[in-house]
């Protein structure tokens, strides 16, 4: 068994207070569930109404199939025009960690 974890620090672009944050956030997190079954979850600078930290995890049996799904996610989140990517960390953990 294998977990893989991502977190995005992302800072939104026209947004002047928290409601207008939700309504950019949530979207993104909805997609990212519905279209590769992760889990997700908005997990950081909650309190901040420009920055936006999301959080994705999965689990496999499978390396490859791991790590081509949270390639998939990064590219989906890079695309996002209303975002820019500030930085992606990456954690794969296995059965011998």
């Amino acid at each position: 068994m294998y977990v893989g974890t991502l977190s995005f620090d992302l800072l939104l672009g026209d947004v002047r207070s928290l409601k207008e944050k939700r309504s950019v956030v949530r979207p993104i997190v909805a997609e990212l569930h519905r279209k590769f079954a992760v889990s997700v979850a908005e997990v950081g600078d909650q309190d901040l109404h420009r920055r936006a930290e999301i959080g994705v995890a999965m689990v496999s049996g499978d390396t490859g199939h791991l790590s081509e799904v949270l390639d998939r996610c990064e590219r989906l989140i890079a695309a996002r025009p209303e975002v820019e990517l500030l930085s992606v960390r990456r954690r794969l953990h296995g059965d011998d960690d």
